[in-house]
């Protein structure tokens, strides 16, 4: 599959309406239905890491060898039920595979699971959560991929992989948060929907945690008035011991040649008329020769959707890619076990 490949009929080609859709509750719904459909069985999964807890989902068909584990990364203010995640998960189940949906901490229902909060720089646990899913699931290959923020976690974790000791065989992430101050201007300066919808799913986020932990979360409603961009440096200031917006932004930063070291292939898709994620940082993004970008002309901001039963072109790109590099594992391994 590529990016040629995906024709969204022009009702369709709107990046707003693909941007809403994805998110969507009929989507979520219709990928619970496609789930249930296939048989699957899904048990919740506790993931100890160094400073608490990661809540998962462990997804399966009974009775059939699984070909491999993929584990799935939602965006920021997502969750493990998000309507592409399903749709995804769906999508790896129809061709062998096991999924795992990672859900970060405060995302979904397990703001109560820790005393701290979420911010994007927490790349160790989500590192030391794979590396454990990776450990109490074996089905081998391991595959891993990610949406938005969660695309770049799954960029970030892959070139973490190695020194980990993770067996990490692939990477494929869709709109991945590139540069950080890049998406952070463009939710000021664009449409402002988006902006008013991320904000209120923090503040209600932010309202939980402090229900639920009063002696460590005691900021006062003025802080909740606050605009995205005071909002993130009080959360920096606050809560990590990073100086300021512009280095907590670097430090979870892709941008540029930082992914040239990766070891892992990785596969990349984006959409020109992301509204979230500015196109021109992929166009500047160094990646190694074993590795792809794929830029569509349509798509929104983790839409690509196709027709009015609002399944995802992306989630088939993803399993399609994820699929591919598992039979390349299977063709190396039968390759090494050939007698010489």
């Amino acid at each position: 599959m590529t990016t040629a490949d995906y024709r969204p009929p022009r009702w369709l080609r709107n990046p707003h309406l693909q941007s809403l859709l994805s998110s969507a509750s009929l989507r979520r719904r219709s990928g619970g239905r496609l789930l249930q459909r296939l048989g699957a069985v899904t048990r919740e999964e506790l993931i100890e890491v160094e400073e608490g807890r990661l809540q998962g989902f462990h997804t399966t068909l009974p009775g059939r060898e699984p070909r491999g584990l993929a584990v799935l990364l939602h965006g920021w203010e997502g969750s493990a039920e998000s309507g592409y995640m399903r749709h995804t998960a769906a999508q790896l189940l129809g061709r062998g595979f096991d999924v795992f949906r990672l859900n970060f901490r405060d995302h979904g229902d397990t703001h109560h699971l820790n005393r701290e909060m979420f911010n994007s720089g927490r790349l160790t646990e989500v590192v030391q959560a794979v590396a454990e899913i990776a450990r109490r699931f074996p089905p081998r290959p391991l595959l891993l991929a990610g949406y938005s923020l969660g695309g770049n976690f799954a960029l970030r974790v892959a070139l973490q992989a190695p020194k980990a000791g993770i067996p990490l065989q692939h990477a494929a992430a869709v709109c991945p948060a590139i540069d950080p101050a890049g998406v952070l201007h463009a939710l000021e300066t664009g449409f402002p929907l988006y902006n008013w919808y991320f904000m209120r799913k923090w503040r209600r986020s932010l309202l939980r945690k402090r229900a639920l932990f009063p002696d460590l979360h005691d900021f006062g409603d003025e802080v909740l008035a606050m605009d995205m961009r005071s909002l993130t440096h009080w959360l920096v200031q606050r809560h990590t011991s990073l100086a300021g917006i512009e280095e907590y932004f670097d430090a979870y930063s892709i941008a540029g040649g930082r992914l040239a070291a990766l070891q892992v292939p990785v596969s990349v898709l984006a959409a020109a008329d992301d509204p979230v994620i500015p196109v021109d940082a992929f166009q500047q993004l160094q990646l190694p020769p074993h590795s792809s970008l794929q830029i569509a002309a349509f798509g929104g901001h983790c839409g690509f959707i196709e027709s009015v039963d609002l399944r995802g072109w992306s989630e088939r790109w993803v399993a399609e890619r994820l699929d591919a590099a598992a039979g390349e594992a299977g063709r190396a391994t039968i390759g090494d076990s050939a007698p010489a």
